[in-house]
């Protein structure tokens, strides 16, 4: 599960960046990146999982496919707390800046 969640969510991010390419001012490739390497990372370790138990790699008790679920919208989530982070750091719209600007003048 958290395999096909994060590919799902790499997809659907690089679908959104390709659209909007080659303006990246929204900063998503970074979006995609983390979500492509958290699917390669799982799909790593669904091989090596694959190798230790064979067959009944693919009859997975339903607590751990819960588990799994959780696990993959937890990954997904906190790329997009990190994306969020990059964006208030780089300020690609200059909106933080503006306010801070505002505040500091009055």
């Amino acid at each position: 599960m958290t395999l096909l969640i994060t590919v799902i969510a790499a997809v659907v991010s690089t679908v959104v960046w390709y659209r909007n390419a080659p303006e990246d001012n929204m900063k998503i490739s970074a979006l995609c990146y983390m979500y492509w390497g958290a699917s390669l990372m799982w799909l790593v370790d669904a091989i090596y999982e694959y190798s230790e138990l064979g067959a009944d790699y693919f009859a997975p008790a339903v607590k751990d496919m819960i588990n799994d679920a959780f696990l993959g919208l937890s990954a997904v989530a906190f790329g997009l707390v990190i994306w969020v982070i990059i964006l208030l750091i780089k300020d690609p719209k200059g909106v933080i800046r503006a306010k801070l600007a505002g505040k500091a003048n009055t």
